[in-house]
């Protein structure tokens, strides 16, 4: 009877299974952003492309998460931070009152960068993630000045873990 030995990992195939996970969740990064449309509360749009050549955090929110309300509230800190150095921040709210409640919540938790709302249809389609495998928010993408989508991250990343500390690393990467 022969003995069959388990094959042992390389570093490729485990690469090749990490990029096969990233691509089937459908978050491959780096990648192209394509345009995005941010309806504003005075009925005017914002469109992302229109941000192409800065560095864009596209921060996406739901009105009544008291995580997305602090999350807000630290998104102006870093427009303040580095607007200086071009980082341009983007805030979009998408549950199902967005419409309905952009004006109170920008009012209560956004302060020096733009806000906007569109449907969650639309947003899960920009970020390449299947509605049917759930999300939490916020959920943040990191956009460079060529346009790409450097990395994303739902509200169960561990980039929440140590959001302030994250967040500037990220900033830091898509400014160079």
């Amino acid at each position: 009877m022969a003995t069959i030995k388990p094959m042992q990992p390389t570093r490729r195939s485990l690469t090749v299974i990490l990029l096969a996970a990233l691509s089937a969740a459908g978050q491959s990064v780096p990648r192209t952003a394509p345009d995005f449309a941010v309806h504003m509360a005075d009925g005017s749009t914002t469109q992302l492309a229109a941000m192409r050549g800065k560095p864009v955090v596209i921060a996406f929110l739901n009105t009544g998460c008291s995580h997305c309300q602090h999350f807000a509230g630290q998104l102006a800190a870093y427009q303040k931070e580095y607007a200086a150095r071009g980082l341009k921040v983007l805030a979009v709210v998408f549950d199902t009152g967005a419409k309905q409640g952009l004006a109170a919540f920008r009012d209560k938790y956004v302060q020096g960068y733009p806000v906007g709302y569109s449907d969650e249809a639309t947003v899960m389609g920009w970020l390449k993630q299947p509605l049917e495998q759930g999300y939490f928010v916020p959920i943040v993408a990191f956009i460079d000045k060529r346009g790409r989508i450097l990395s994303q991250h739902l509200g169960d990343d561990i980039l929440f873990q140590d959001p302030d500390a994250n967040m500037r690393k990220k900033i830091e990467t898509i400014l160079k």
